[in-house]
């Protein structure tokens, strides 16, 4: 069974659809949801958009009663909705505003920001579509981005999603841009072990940001608010893996840096929305219930179980996943495992999900599965210049100064 719980079911449904289009545009207006009233309406175009191709697996996502959910956490955030004539609600779409790294070229680790706009949840009654509401969604949502400060806006989906890249691509003007790895692992009913000479130190927050800035100053993407992050509610914490012996001359409230160790932060992502799939066969169901009940009785056998995912369940999101020295793919490998048992011991996890720069060496050391894992990709457009054309353009950065992309985990 191949299954990709991807950005592409979570965040980007364009208005591309097989219906054919009607004679007569209907008159859409574009408005900031209003709790009140648009809740239900919302909720139930959400239910509508989640259904996958007939004869292929969907995804549901549960919002869990809160549609603005996915961007409540970051401090300037908006939901537009597109209400036609008979004050149906018939597309919406999602954006917020950060400040966030765009890669260093200077020798020196002095980071570079920019204002950014995210795009997400775009969706579009099945009734409604190839009428241009998705077009007119994006377009204002940038123009409340601009008003707002923001250079840069993107959006991601999957790389083979071709309907939501042509919407953005052909008819929005955006540019494919960066690449990233989407790396999942189920979470089995066993424990994972860890390697008796490495201990797992975990990391206060305040430390961590300490780390972080210095860690991620060249990378792109990484946001200037991370404290905000690191704090949060839903952060179940910062871990670092080193080896044991490193502990008789390293004290992790030193500020410094071990010779070698390993480094990830965990979101709670479970307590924002839930999924759950539907549509597969029934021979598939009794193979994915098989693995599931071999692990649990003979754990001993390790046998890669594949979670119930056919009920509700969240996924812990891994982010700030960094290491050095020569041994840090194995303090990785192991720091992986910790979290693994983390989710373990989480009823409602099934998932851990961990987004990386396609090049950067950590991507590597992180454990998945590839039917469950898949490639990103990133859209990009310049909100300053009509023509995209600039002197300083980060759009027009072919190739960036850094492997390393730092993945917002509110973003997810």
């Amino acid at each position: 069974m191949s299954l990709k719980i991807s950005k592409e079911n979570l965040a980007a449904n364009n208005d591309q659809d097989h219906l054919p289009a009607e004679d007569k545009k209907p008159v859409v207006i574009v408005r900031q949801y209003d709790e009140e009233r648009d809740k239900l309406a919302v909720e139930e175009l959400e239910g509508q958009c989640d259904f996958g191709q007939r004869g292929q697996p969907s995804l549901f996502t549960d919002l869990m009663g809160d549609p603005i959910s996915r961007i409540r956490n970051l401090p300037l955030h908006v939901m537009l909705v597109a209400e036609a004539e008979c004050r149906e609600i018939v597309g919406i779409i999602r954006g917020c505003i950060k400040t966030v790294t765009r890669g260093n070229k200077g020798s020196t680790p002095c980071p570079v920001y920019v204002k950014i706009a995210y795009i997400l949840g775009l969706r579009v009654s099945s009734q409604h579509r190839r009428l241009g509401i998705g077009t007119k969604l994006v377009e204002e949502l940038e123009e409340w981005s601009r008003s707002n400060g923001a250079t840069y806006a993107y959006m991601a989906t999957d790389s083979n999603n071709q309907a939501s890249i042509k919407l953005f691509t052909s008819k929005c003007n955006y540019v494919k841009f960066r690449t990233p790895s989407v790396l999942v692992q189920p979470v089995h009913a066993h424990y994972k072990p860890i390697a008796s000479d490495i201990a797992i130190v975990r990391v206060s927050p305040q430390l961590s940001e300490s780390f972080y800035r210095r860690i991620f100053a060249n990378s792109e993407f990484f946001p200037k608010d991370i404290n905000r992050i690191l704090n949060n509610n839903l952060s179940f914490g910062t871990f670092m893996a080193v080896p044991k012996k490193t502990l008789l001359n390293w004290d992790p409230k030193s500020g410094s840096f071990p010779p070698t160790f390993a480094i990830l932060s965990v979101w709670n992502t479970k307590d924002i929305y839930k999924l759950q799939v539907s549509g597969i066969s029934p021979l598939k169901y009794a193979c994915c219930l098989g693995t599931r009940v071999l692990d649990s009785w003979m754990p001993w056998l390790r046998v890669p179980s594949i979670p119930n995912i056919f009920k509700s369940f969240g996924f812990h999101l891994l982010y700030g996943i960094h290491m050095e020295g020569k041994e840090g793919p194995r303090l990785m490998k192991n720091l992986c495992a910790f979290a693994h048992n983390m989710g373990r011991n989480d009823r409602e996890c099934s998932l851990l999900v961990a987004e990386v720069g396609v090049d950067d060496p950590v991507r590597e050391a992180i454990p998945r599965w590839n039917k469950f894992s898949w490639g990103d990709l990133w859209c990009m457009k310049n909100l300053e210049f009509k023509n995209g054309e600039s002197a300083d353009n980060w759009v027009e950065s072919p190739v960036s100064s850094s492997s390393v992309i730092f993945v917002d985990p509110r973003d997810f």
